[in-house]
């Protein structure tokens, strides 16, 4: 595992590469696959989530890659990939990196601290870039 240190660092590469990720695809249209998979799994939107708010992990995305929500509030992070495992972990919230989460399972943390916290994919945040943002408001 990485320091912090290179966190920041893989974040300033990130906003600095394009946007177009997994086989030349957009993000927009890959977060749009992965709403389609949830709904497929749970018969409803991730919108209608009780009690989360849900962010999904698909084609080494993290849908949506950035969220704003309150202190006290739960994320689900979905894996809604059909053969990939991902994990979450998130140093500046202090949450150390979840177990994996395989297809069809999830991971939830719930955010204390206001402020901007990265979190990224354990095993994918490197050769991926799949990195998100939660910015937390009192």
């Amino acid at each position: 595992m990485r320091t912090p240190s290179i966190l920041a660092i893989a974040l300033l590469s990130l906003a600095a590469a394009s946007s177009v990720h997994a086989a030349g695809k957009d993000p927009a249209a890959i977060c749009a696959e992965a709403e389609e998979r949830y709904v497929a799994l749970t018969g409803q939107p991730s919108s209608e989530a009780d009690g989360v708010v849900v962010v999904t992990m698909y084609k080494y995305n993290f849908c949506p890659a950035q969220i704003t929500v309150q202190v006290g509030t739960t994320v689900r992070w979905v894996n809604v990939d059909k053969r990939t495992s991902h994990s979450v972990l998130s140093p500046a919230a202090g949450m150390p990196e979840s177990d994996r989460a395989f297809p069809d399972e999830s991971v939830e943390f719930t955010f204390l601290t206001p402020g901007d916290q990265d979190y990224l994919c354990g095993p994918h945040w490197e050769t991926r870039d799949m990195i998100g943002m939660v910015t937390v408001k009192e």
